[in-house]
C-alpha cells in the first residue's frame, strides 16, 4: 500500500503562477513578433474576470496568440526545458523543497496535480522528483503537432478532483492507496482537500485560510 503526497503547483510549489510566463518565455525565444498580441492577452484576461469566457477558453486563446495554433514537439522541447530549468532555479518555494524531501523520505508517492498544462508541468515535476503528474492536457493532431486546444477538462476545482480520481483508478490504486496528504494554496481545491486524509493549506489566501481554520486543517507558510 502506497501513501500519497499530492501537490498543487502554481503558488503552492512555485512562488508565482507559471502559465502566462511560460507563453511569454516561448514567444520571446521563438517568435518575438507575437508579443504584439500582449494587449489582446490582457483583454482576454479581462473577459475572463467579467465571466465572458471560462478558464479553459482563456488558456486556449492565450496559447494561440503567444505560441501559435500548432507547434511540433521538437520545436517545443527546448522551450519547455529552458523554462523548466528557470522555474526550478528561481521560482520554487523553500518550504516546497523541504516538504518534497520529507515526503520522499517517508516513502510517499509524489503526485503533482495542477491546472497548468502538462506540456511543461511534466518537465518541472521531473526536475523536482515527482513520480506522477495530473494536469491539463493538449490535443495532439494527426500531424503530431501540439494544438492550442485543451484535451479533456481544464484541471481546476472539481475537474481537478475528477482527474485525480481517474488517475487513482487508472493507476490501480482505487481502494489500495494509503494515507493521502494534499497541499494547495487555493480554495478552488476544496474538493481535493476534503478527499484527502491530511489537508495542508500552504500560504493560503483569505478564503482558504478561513476554510482551513473552520475545518481544522493544517496551515503552513512555505516562504
Amino acid at each position: 500500500m502506497s501513501d500519497l503526497a499530492v501537490y498543487d503547483m502554481d503558488r503552492t510549489v512555485t512562488r508565482q503562477p507559471t502559465y502566462t510566463y511560460f507563453l511569454l518565455h516561448c514567444a520571446t525565444r521563438r517568435a518575438p513578433w507575437r508579443l504584439v498580441f500582449v494587449p489582446v492577452v490582457v483583454l482576454s484576461m479581462l473577459a475572463y474576470l467579467a465571466k465572458l469566457i471560462d478558464r479553459a477558453r482563456l488558456k486556449e486563446i492565450n496559447h494561440h496568440l503567444l505560441l501559435g495554433r500548432t507547434i511540433h514537439p521538437r520545436e517545443l522541447k527546448p522551450l519547455v526545458d529552458s523554462f523548466a530549468e528557470r522555474q526550478v532555479a528561481t521560482n520554487i518555494r523553500p518550504g516546497a523543497r523541504d516538504a518534497i524531501a520529507r515526503d520522499k523520505a517517508q516513502g510517499r508517492r509524489l503526485v503533482l496535480a495542477t491546472a497548468s498544462y502538462r506540456l511543461y508541468a511534466d518537465a518541472i515535476a521531473e526536475r523536482l522528483g515527482f513520480d506522477d503528474v495530473i494536469g491539463t492536457g493538449s490535443i495532439i493532431g494527426l500531424d503530431e503537432r501540439v494544438h492550442a486546444r485543451i484535451d479533456g477538462e481544464n484541471a481546476y476545482g472539481e475537474a481537478k478532483m475528477r482527474m485525480i480520481s481517474a488517475w487513482v483508478e487508472k493507476s490501480g490504486l482505487l481502494g489500495k492507496h494509503g494515507h493521502v496528504r494534499f497541499y494547495s494554496d487555493h480554495v478552488s481545491d476544496a474538493p481535493a482537500f476534503q478527499w484527502s486524509d491530511e489537508p495542508v493549506a500552504v500560504n493560503p489566501h483569505g478564503k482558504l485560510r478561513r476554510l482551513a481554520e473552520a475545518r481544522g486543517w493544517a496551515v503552513e507558510d512555505w516562504g
